[in-house]
């Protein structure tokens, strides 16, 4: 559950130093990023000056990578999710994933152990969308074969890391369940 990560001449462990004031600040930016930083800090028991400056510090510190908004992809026109189980030879992974930045449709690329090599996630508009894809990347050279895993139904999709926080203290993310999130209610 540590993020390794370098600094200086050796790598620490991010996880031991992030106090549980900063877990807290953590959760409550990947429960809603856009809250305002009043609202965070009254939630943690921190000022927004405060708050601003830990996050600073947590973004300088590559924890936090960036912030972004989550799509419902069947409302944008991807109702199809697949995992492609991709088997390649030892020199095609570097040509897989050279070839990763052409194809938009891949949300996910992850080496695996056991039956293949790579294992993707992809959304497309439909399954003669997800048909081409598939054909582009068995033309990738390395590609020895692929397995394709279609998604009838999700009915966990998190996006939250966990931080050690148990879900359902106050302040503390719920997660996303079959891709509604919790709203805050404002007093």
């Amino acid at each position: 559950n540590n993020c390794l990560v370098g600094q200086g001449s050796g790598l620490m462990k991010l996880g031991d130093q992030l106090d549980e004031t900063d877990r807290r600040i953590l959760a409550e930016l990947q429960e809603d990023c856009k809250a305002p930083l009043a609202h965070v800090g009254k939630r943690v028991g921190l000022s927004a000056p405060s708050v601003m400056e830990r996050i600073r510090k947590l973004e300088e510190a590559g924890i936090i990578r960036g912030y972004h908004a989550t799509l419902n992809s069947r409302k944008v026109g991807l109702d199809v999710t697949a995992f492609i189980g991709v088997s390649m030879s030892p020199n095609g992974i570097d040509r897989l994933e050279s070839q990763l930045e052409n194809l938009e449709e891949v949300l996910e690329c992850h080496h695996v152990t056991g039956a293949y090599t790579m294992l993707l996630k992809v959304k497309t508009q439909n399954t003669e969308t997800l048909e081409r894809l598939i054909s582009r990347i068995r033309l990738i050279d390395g590609v020895i074969r692929t397995e394709t895993l279609v998604v009838l139904s999700t009915l966990l999709e998190r996006t939250q890391v966990p931080v050690g926080i148990p879900i359902g203290v106050h302040g503390a993310p719920v997660g996303v369940r079959c891709g509604l999130r919790r709203q805050y209610r404002m007093h």
